[in-house]
């Protein structure tokens, strides 16, 4: 019997970096483990923010992958601003308090111009070359993965050109998404926004969620049914790592204007001041992209002489960090709108044995997961005095050399456990 066909609709694949190619990836490499062919559909000139060359020998060579060209805004607009351009694009919004003029401009242009985002050009072509690809294959059965969400437009009219069974796959949500509230949307874009997103969810098949606020929000909206499969991890062939000698608080991954925890900053200036020998100590590791806001705190603190900026760095490097550092923070904007995110990292974060300290909005989906596994400890933004007393604690288990965490029911977020999950649903 052969393999089943499942075409695969997505943006983000390498060489792309950063969180959004993993979900993809990872499924694509296990796939063929569960009978599955993986026909992988990416744009063949894409403008991606952040580039990581390592990740395309873990793309598996089971997989058959299909390029089409693209044209983006982004292309256009980087002219003016290659800078500001990048960081729109990697979902680095500034402050609205902060946001000049030039902001202003190109948010209210990627918000109301480039509906539902700025890949929207994408769709017709798309279309017109997979339609006689879907023909000629016998297949079945797409999976449209978003952000972006015009990806879902190409499932949309797929489905109404050839009834082809869809699964409409959200790694984040759409009209509740974080930074949503920062494109200055018309009510006319507003509303747009939300007819697509209900037709979407109301013509795909299946829809496919991380997380289950999201699922729970979607349910608002659509009968269909709607499966959480989370985000994960994988095993990684990263040599084993001796741990910092200074005790590093690290954050991996884009660190945006919003997340910035002020209140994680006094608890720190405090210690400096109250715990012998902290300052001997310290290391805020910041790997990533970093807003402005953020470091601008950081020396509004004169939090500056303890800090290390290492930027982007490889995957591979990333999870070396991961492994090596003393402490690891997952930091989540205090809004409703994010109690559905669940970090990819976070899963990292859980297998690299060094406790999380996350903090997030009251109710936080990932607050659930971290307590249930034993690896961290969750803080809302309220918690000023106990997130204090913890980062003592875990400094002070630095120092008797006892610091790590002891995680307990991982490998149910496998990533092979969770595109078996995958495939029994698509089957």
């Amino acid at each position: 019997m052969e393999p089943k066909k499942l075409l695969i609709i997505t943006y983000y694949f390498p060489p792309a970096g950063g969180p959004g190619v993993q979900r993809w990836l990872k499924f694509v490499k296990y796939l063929p483990e569960f009978d599955v062919q993986p026909i992988v559909y990416v744009p063949e000139n894409p403008t991606y923010p952040i580039v990581d060359e390592g990740l395309i020998r873990e793309i598996s060579d089971k997989a058959i992958v299909l390029k089409h060209k693209i044209w983006e805004p982004y292309q256009l607009a980087s002219f003016f601003s290659k800078n500001k351009t990048k960081k729109i694009a990697s979902g680095i919004v500034p402050n609205k308090r902060k946001q000049s003029f030039l902001d202003k401009t190109f948010l209210w242009i990627r918000g109301n111009l480039f509906i539902p985002d700025a890949r929207v050009f994408w769709v017709r072509p798309s279309l017109t070359y997979l339609e006689g690809y879907i023909r000629e294959n016998h297949i079945d059965t797409i999976v449209t993965s978003g952000p972006p969400h015009s990806l879902h437009l190409i499932g949309l009219e797929l489905k109404e050109k050839l009834n082809i069974k869809w699964f409409a796959d959200f790694r984040d949500p759409w009209t509740t998404i974080g930074y949503h509230k920062s494109l200055r949307l018309s009510s006319y874009a507003e509303k747009k926004h939300k007819i697509l997103e209900h037709k979407v969810l109301n013509s795909a098949d299946e829809i496919i969620v991380t997380s289950k606020t999201t699922k729970a929000e979607f349910q608002s909206i659509t009968d269909k049914p709607i499966s959480v499969i989370t985000n994960g991890y994988d095993t990684e062939n990263v040599e084993k790592q001796v741990l910092d000698t200074k005790f590093t608080l690290a954050h991996i991954g884009s660190f945006l204007s919003d997340r910035n925890p002020k209140f994680l900053w006094e608890c720190l200036v405090e210690l400096l001041n109250e715990a012998p020998d902290f300052k001997s100590h310290l290391e805020i590791k910041l790997i990533g992209a970093v807003s402005q806001e953020v470091l601008d705190s950081i020396t509004e603190f004169e939090l500056s002489v303890y800090l290390n900026l290492l930027g982007y760095v490889s995957h591979h490097e990333a999870i070396a960090h991961q492994k090596k550092s003393q402490v690891l923070l997952l930091i989540e904007i205090n809004s409703e709108d994010t109690k559905s995110i669940i970090p990819g990292k976070l899963f990292e974060y859980m297998v690299s044995n060094r406790p999380i300290i996350a903090i997030g909005p009251q109710g936080s989906d990932f607050a659930d997961i971290i307590k249930e596994t034993n690896t961290g400890v969750f803080f809302d933004y309220s918690e000023k005095a106990r997130l204090k007393s913890v980062i003592l604690d875990f400094y002070n288990q630095f120092l008797s050399g006892n610091l790590q965490a002891h995680g307990v029911g991982l490998q149910q977020y496998s990533r092979k456990n969770l595109t078996k999950q995958l495939a029994q649903l698509i089957k």
